[in-house]
């Protein structure tokens, strides 16, 4: 009972010391437990199957992330228990002086992380449930659901879930601290706090050489991700611009740290000015022995800005996309009819169909349109491109073009575009337009159309009405998915087989539950017949597909990038705090020789600002060209607009990582005034 007065007491007495740690502790659990809760809001009980399939997924890849989460947060909060025991050196110290036992001490310590512990997670589920209600809006916006049916809830399974891990997280701190105690040495204990830093001065020819080849291996990273895109290919590829980016992150910080104090000391005005010398001085040692530290956090501040800005545009692309991509309620396609396993060479109408069926399309759409798609084995994307072929294997590398085009009249699509209120075209007898929206074949479809390619089918020769692909698509979808679709003069397939035939239309009713019903009795109709080929595609269907998506990786996103940035940030905080512990001798001494506290304090501020914003600068500008490769890769989602995305990132930044700085700030200077 002694023990655990003791510790209590040790508590209050060094709350400014566990400042860090709780805010660590409380922010980690109310995430975990915000992000595990999420299955449990009310809002989502009335959704569709398929969103509710959806969002099981989603809960599920979220369990799993957590796992991953629980093992950053353990290590974190190991991390967070060796700067307070070195805190508390010279105390363990004088324990074991007076006779106290390691073991006793290890005992104090145990009830000093149970009372963390018990108090960190009252508080991190109290706050975790407030901010699971404002989650609450967030997912009943995503998936579109009843804000009506939205009640208070406490999520039982999410605070079990949240007490097991953090539970074991804690156990593993207490082993940790015990061990620690039982290797730890009087004399070390005692003298833990006069062990001074030596400033190891690089030669500044050798800094300037790496620093020189850091902006190289730096340069190629950046160019292999932008300009050369396109030839990352394999998952080797990508790994490349990666490593490249690591190594070239650690070269620079190694070589800055030994630039940044001589290239200072050159402008005597600047140097000399207040206590720049000693700031400088603090932050050249800090760098210099945390190069791969700066380097790990400055990486993990890139994945945070990376992941949470690319996870926020794909929510707003995809939900902006179906609008765009989803001009029509439903789109309805058969292949050959089968009757006794044999085809009938006779192309069955999707109309003809659902009118045998009493189905009277007029009464159904208010606007509707047949069309006939066409492939042949005469006309593969490798004929298309025809003598570009050697240029286009050069840039997409291992690519294979034998492919059977999608062939359309130039009716038909006019009609499509028409309903769509896409920009229709004329063809004269001997030409074609390639019409597609998927940028990664529309880049290169570009290359053959640009050298004027003629392609050849029944006979006769056409040429490119345009010298590139147009902006246009048929089928709904989520995003921009259409590669390429070949529009000819309806002449060039009279005689043509078709493959199979279209119809996609409006609905005369607007109400939702009105459109759900006619999906079920169109899908109802068209599952009574025995066809080779057969799809259904609702614009509600590719909303949910979309939305689902969506939530998926923006949660996922969310969850991630926040964890990374609260590591990092607690990583840069506990190391200053360690280095402000270390150097308490320096700052009295500058009292010792008249210094103010205003001027102390100022010069601390200026110290742990750089120390911050130093990584985070260089991941700002990693960020640039990495969201610049996002870009690339989210073109499959369709336009991506990234400035509300890096908006709303930096806000996040600002809280957290801010907040991280100013808690820093303030308990730095409450040690360095300690005596």
């Amino acid at each position: 009972m002694m023990l655990f007065k003791l510790s209590a007491k040790n508590i209050a007495k060094s709350i400014k010391d566990y400042a860090i740690y709780f805010f660590t502790l409380i922010l980690g659990v109310a995430i975990f437990y915000v992000f595990n809760a999420i299955d449990s809001q009310t809002v989502m009980l009335d959704v569709s199957k398929n969103t509710s399939d959806i969002i099981k997924l989603m809960t599920g890849m979220l369990s799993g992330v957590s796992v991953f989460v629980s093992i950053i947060l353990g290590f974190l909060i190991i991390y967070a228990s060796i700067f307070l025991i070195k805190r508390r050196n010279k105390e363990f110290g004088v324990y074991l002086t007076l006779g106290m036992g390691k073991r006793k001490i290890s005992l104090v310590l145990f009830f000093e992380t149970l009372i963390i512990g018990i108090i960190s997670l009252i508080v991190g589920l109290v706050i975790g449930t407030a901010f699971s209600q404002l989650m609450s809006i967030v997912v009943a916006n995503m998936f579109e659901a009843d804000m009506r049916k939205f009640e208070f809830v406490f999520s039982r399974s999410a605070c079990i879930k949240t007490l097991i891990y953090f539970g074991i997280m804690y156990v593993f701190v207490m082993v940790f601290n015990t061990w620690t105690i039982g290797k730890c040495k009087l004399i070390d204990l005692l003298n833990g706090r006069k062990r001074n830093e030596k400033i190891k001065n690089k030669n500044s020819i050798v800094c300037i050489m790496v620093f020189i080849i850091s902006c190289a291996v730096l340069g190629r990273a950046y160019y292999l991700v932008t300009v050369g895109v396109n030839e990352l290919e394999s998952a080797m590829d990508i790994l490349i611009p990666i490593m490249l980016g690591i190594v070239g992150t650690l070269l620079f910080f190694w070589s800055v740290s030994g630039l940044i104090l001589k290239i200072v000391m050159a402008k005597k005005s600047t140097y000399y000015k207040g206590l720049n010398s000693f700031v400088l001085r603090q932050i050249s040692s800090k760098i210099n022995t945390t190069v791969v530290q700066m380097t790990i956090i400055c990486i993990m501040l890139f994945v945070t800005i990376c992941v949470l800005s690319s996870a926020f545009s794909i929510k707003n692309s995809l939900s902006e996309n179906i609008q765009k991509m989803c001009p029509a309620d439903v789109q309805i396609t058969v292949g050959k009819e089968v009757k006794n396993d044999v085809i009938n060479n006779k192309q069955v109408k999707v109309k003809s169909i659902l009118e045998s069926d009493g189905c009277k399309i007029e009464d159904e759409f208010s606007e509707y349109v047949e069309y006939d798609t066409y492939k042949t084995q005469k006309l593969t994307l490798r004929d298309v491109v025809g003598n570009s072929y050697n240029e286009i294997a050069k840039t997409y590398k291992g690519i294979t073009l034998n492919s059977q085009e999608d062939i359309m009249k130039i009716s038909d699509y006019n009609k499509v575009a028409k309903l769509y209120g896409q920009k229709t075209f004329k063809l004269k007898e001997n030409q074609y337009l390639v019409v597609a929206n998927f940028q990664g074949m529309v880049q290169l479809r570009n290359i053959a159309l640009k050298n004027g390619e003629k392609i050849k089918l029944g006979g006769k020769e056409y040429s490119p009405l345009y010298r590139e692909c147009k902006y246009g698509f048929v089928n709904l979808s989520g995003n921009e998915e259409n590669s390429g679709i070949i529009v000819l003069p309806d002449s060039a397939l009279k005689n043509a087989e078709v493959y199979d035939s279209t119809l996609v239309g409006k609905y005369n009713t607007a109400p939702k539950d009105e459109i759900i019903k006619n999906n079920d009795r169109i899908t109802k109709i068209m599952g009574k017949k025995t066809y080779n080929m057969i799809s259904i595609n609702t614009k509600m269907d590719v909303a949910e597909a979309c939305i689902g998506l969506g939530a998926v990786v923006t949660f996922i996103g969310m969850y991630l990038g926040i964890i990374f940035l609260i590591s990092s940030a607690a990583i840069l905080a506990l190391k200053e705090l360690s280095e402000s512990t270390d150097n308490k001798e320096r700052y009295l001494m500058l009292r010792k020789l008249g210094t103010d506290d205003k001027m102390i304090n100022r010069a601390l501020f200026k110290q742990i600002g750089i120390y911050f914003m130093f990584p985070l600068i260089i991941a700002i500008i990693h960020s640039v060209v990495g969201l610049k490769f996002a870009t690339t890769i989210l073109a499959t989602f369709g336009k991506v607009g990234l400035l509300g995305s890096i908006i709303l990132t930096a806000v996040v930044l600002v809280l957290i990582y801010g907040g991280y700085f100013l808690i820093t700030y303030f308990c730095s200077r409450n040690i360095i005034k300690e005596r």
